[in-house]
């Protein structure tokens, strides 16, 4: 195999087949986490995404998600309210806005929200829009393109929503909804005019064709900003005894994903603070964009840490 000739192709604005990305994972390490560097380098330059997420509505989710600490199905702890208040998201918007972060995600437990609901953030949408410079992001559960379509004409920017691993293995991750269910919230979204953010989780049992798999799911469905979240095997959950999957491999599946995804914002999320590194070597393997601050139900890695750490690799940080 040589590694050089799948550049060019990928530099001259080809893509990889199936067969060609598989046979990437058994290229030398260095060579395949240089490539990725150099192949986002010439696509985005030196640019990285922070962004940053509120827990507006948290715990006593229906659905049963293997890995997840909010689903009513298994006892872990988790803080359980309703959606926060518009001062209380706010606030929130803003102080990560002083900090220079680029966007700010809206995340909500459960299968989907009320209508209520749904007006609700549409209102805090608009006022951030009005009273922040901060991009408004959302991550919602399985809305209706008519909603989306609400949330867009709000101000909302973006919206996350997880394939979280391959067709094949969704199954053995949640019960309760469907890989096509997921498909479908993407595709209402992208009829609403909104970008969508979708990516996965690494290190739940899938194989690497999962992985790949996943990756050509999203080529297809034009996705351009790649969460890739590190398990974190949380107390309680059936994949709490999960061994965290180590750096390397995670280095390695963030360069795949680059090869595969050459233009899109590969962004780790979250479990990024179990690499010894922080996610260094993932910077330096093709990911260029990251979830800076505290995640849902766990803690983070500080913004100014972040911008630290990215300012002396290269990095220019867009800011809001």
């Amino acid at each position: 195999m040589k590694l050089e000739a799948y550049q060019q192709k990928i530099l001259e604005g080809g893509e990889l087949c199936r067969e060609e990305a598989l046979a990437l994972w058994d290229a030398p390490a260095e060579e395949l986490c240089s490539g990725a560097d150099a192949i986002r380098r010439h696509f985005c330059q030196n640019r990285f995404d922070l962004c940053a997420i509120i827990n507006a509505k948290s715990g006593r989710c229906p659905e049963n998600c293997k890995f997840c600490a909010q689903s009513a199905f298994y006892e872990t702890g988790a803080g359980e309210y309703p959606l926060l208040s518009e001062k209380e998201i706010l606030r929130e918007a803003e102080d990560h806005e002083e900090q220079g972060v680029l966007r700010f995600s809206l995340v909500t437990s459960g299968k989907r929200l009320t209508a209520p609901e749904v007006e609700a953030i549409a209102q805090v949408v608009r006022k951030m829009r009005r009273e922040t410079g901060i991009s408004p992001c959302a991550s919602l559960g399985l809305l209706s393109r008519e909603e989306f379509t609400l949330l867009k004409e709000a101000g909302l920017e973006r919206v996350h929503n997880n394939l979280e691993t391959s067709r094949r293995y969704f199954p053995e991750v949640c019960s309760t909804h469907t890989y096509d269910d997921k498909l479908q919230v993407i595709r209402n979204a992208q009829a609403a005019g909104l970008e969508v953010c979708s990516g996965g989780i690494l290190g739940m049992g899938e194989t690497v064709e999962d992985r790949v798999d996943m990756a050509l799911e999203l080529r297809r469905l034009g996705i351009r900003s790649v969460p890739l979240n590190l398990l974190n095997p949380i107390p309680g959950t059936p994949f709490a005894g999960r061994r965290p999957l180590p750096a390397e491999e995670m280095r390695k599946s963030v360069a795949l994903f680059r090869w595969i995804l050459p233009r899109a914002e590969i962004r780790l999320a979250g479990g990024r603070g179990l690499l010894p590194d922080k996610g260094r070597a993932c910077f330096a393997s093709g990911a260029n964009a990251a979830i800076t601050g505290d995640m849902l139900t766990t803690a983070g890695i500080t913004v100014e840490t972040d911008r630290k750490m990215l300012r002396k690799m290269g990095f220019e940080v867009k800011r809001a």
